[in-house]
This record gives structure tokens, C-alpha cells and sequence, in this order.
């Protein structure tokens, strides 16, 4: 007899909610402290065990402001408990789609099919990843994503960074006014930077340029001691001492699922502006999402803020 595997329906929550925030990283945090300060009817909504989002992959976070030298993971439990002590928590649902039905926002999960008058994304990006060994065993340990976040702890000493577009060469030149040396790392003989940020970094006497070369490995032990770079034109390896690896081969905005619900940029980012607004009435991006010059955990949490704010005119007006 043929037994056929039932399928799981997701139960429709006949609460209609006034704002939906998908992501708990500080924008979605911010968010939802703000929405429940203005007595918003809100749906939180996180895929992971752990809020906070890319923070808590960071050792040290030495730049936001009044709490220097905090963990990323404590930054991140200290902005959900503040979160939990107005009343609300993240309920731990993937989201598998948004959709539009009556000039409502219909968000199902695995479980449930929810209902919103608005939506804030607030899903973050991820970076992209080299792959390579000792690359996620020496992360926040010498190992880093971000220039101006964990450029200081370096001050002073040699550092690698790999990459050629302009991210790279700015995060070059930065880590230049402090450090002893910088090596950038660039599998092509010609980097793909604007020419202007080009021309600043070849001025930089401490900057030395690592031609047609991919990193194989991140060596060391409690922290980065060295990479091993292999020649991709003469077949050669060598090793190169350094203190920290800065990696900048490029992020990837968490917006597959959005696509076609809002207009998204070449790169898959959500094209917003400081207000959250989005091409789709009623959805509003925040955070690393959004289309931005810089991403910080200071500018996630003034985004969270300004898409609430978004959110109340919205449905005011609406």
C-alpha cells in the first residue's frame, strides 16, 4: 500500500499586525524597541538561535558609542534585552516569502502565514567568504571583515588585505595611516578600484602589492601569524607574516526572497534612502540591506529607528 507523506500547511495567525520586522541584527532590533515604544501591533521575526546579527561573529566592537571594548556578542544580548524588557521578543521563524494580497503584506514561514499593514526588512548581508582554511578558526582573532571597525587593534603592526575592487584599496589606504605595512593581495595584475582611489594607493610608501596572487591559507594559533599566498602565473608560494587578514572580496545582501517584491540594486542591495522607503508601498528596508556608503552597527540602529518612523507615517496615511 502507498503511503503518501503529508505536507506540512502553515497555520493562517488571523491577527492582522500593524509592522512585520524580519531580521534581528541592530537595525531589526532598533526597530522593534522603536515600534514598541509607539504601541505598534508588531511581528518580530529571526531565523537565528542568536540576535544581534554579523556583531556577534565580532570579537571587539571599539567604536560604538559609550560602550568601548564590548564584545559583539555582548552588544548584541545587551540590545535584545533591551528589546525584551519593553515586551518583545523575536520569534524564531525563517521567512519563505512576502507577499502583496488586499494592500496587505502576507509573510509565510514553515509554521505560519502572518499578516501585516507593513513590512521593515531588516535581513543584513553576509560577506563573502575566501573559503579557505584558518580563515573561520582565526576569525576575530586577526581575521576581519571590516577596516574601520578592527583597523586600531592593528595599529602599528603588518597586515594583509585581500581584494582589488574599491573596498579593498580604501581599506588599504586606511589601515596605511596606521599600521607599519600593508599587503594587498590581488589575484590579478591590475586592480578593478576607481582610478583616483588607485592613484592614492600607490602613493602609500608602506603599501606593497601582492600581483596575481589568491591566499591558501591563515596560519596560526590563538591569533593570525601568517598567510600563504600561491601565484596563480609563476606556480610559486610564499608566506607572508602578518599580525591581521583583512578580507574584502565583497558582501552579499540577504535579498534573494526579495526579489521582485522591491527594486533591488546591480549588487542585490534594496534600494532605500535614510527615510527606509522602498519601491513597494508599505515595505521599508534598513540596516546593511539597504543601498549605503557606510555599514556600522551605529548607522543599522538609525536606520531601524527611521524605518519605524517611516512606518507610522505610512499608515497614517494610508
Amino acid at each position: 500500500m502507498e503511503h503518501k507523506r503529508s505536507k506540512s500547511v502553515p497555520i493562517i495567525c488571523k491577527q492582522l499586525y500593524d509592522l512585520a520586522i524580519l531580521g534581528a541584527g541592530p537595525a531589526g532590533i532598533c526597530a522593534a524597541i522603536y515600534a514598541t515604544r509607539g504601541k505598534l501591533n508588531t511581528l518580530w521575526l529571526e531565523k537565528k538561535f542568536v540576535q544581534g546579527g554579523q556583531i556577534v561573529d565580532t570579537y571587539e566592537v571599539d567604536n560604538y558609542p559609550g560602550l568601548p571594548g564590548i564584545t559583539g556578542l555582548d552588544l548584541g544580548e545587551t540590545m535584545v534585552n533591551h528589546a525584551e524588557k519593553l515586551g518583545i521578543k523575536p520569534k524564531r521563524e525563517p521567512v519563505l516569502s512576502i507577499e502583496e494580497e488586499n494592500g496587505l503584506k502576507v509573510i509565510r514561514t514553515k509554521k505560519n502565514r502572518y499578516m501585516a499593514k507593513a513590512v521593515i526588512l531588516a535581513c543584513g548581508a553576509a560577506h563573502r567568504q575566501l573559503g579557505i582554511p584558518g580563515e573561520e578558526e582565526l576569525s576575530g582573532m586577526g581575521v576581519s571583515y571590516c577596516a574601520t571597525c578592527d583597523g586600531a587593534f592593528f595599529q602599528d603592526g603588518t597586515v594583509a588585505v585581500v581584494g582589488g575592487g574599491n573596498v579593498a584599496v580604501e581599506d588599504a589606504i586606511l589601515l596605511s595611516r596606521t599600521c607599519k605595512k600593508v599587503y594587498l593581495v590581488h589575484r590579478r595584475d591590475e586592480l578593478r578600484a576607481d582610478k583616483v582611489l588607485q592613484d592614492k594607493l600607490f602613493k602609500c610608501a608602506n603599501v606593497e602589492m601582492v600581483w596575481d596572487s589568491v591566499p591558501t591559507v591563515i596560519e596560526g594559533t590563538d591569533k593570525v601569524e601568517d598567510i600563504k599566498v600561491h601565484n596563480v602565473k609563476t606556480d610559486e608560494g610564499k608566506t607572508i607574516a602578518v599580525d591581521g587578514v583583512f578580507i574584502a572580496v565583497g558582501i552579499l545582501p540577504n535579498t534573494e526572497k526579495f526579489k521582485g517584491l522591491v527594486d533591488l540594486d546591480e549588487s542585490g542591495y534594496i534600494i532605500a534612502g535614510e527615510d527606509g522607503v522602498t519601491s513597494t508601498p508599505g515595505i521599508f528596508a534598513a540596516g546593511d540591506i539597504r543601498t549605503k556608503n557606510l555599514r556600522q552597527v551605529v548607522t543599522a540602529v538609525a536606520d531601524g529607528a527611521n524605518a519605524v518612523a517611516s512606518v507610522q507615517r505610512y499608515l497614517i496615511e494610508k
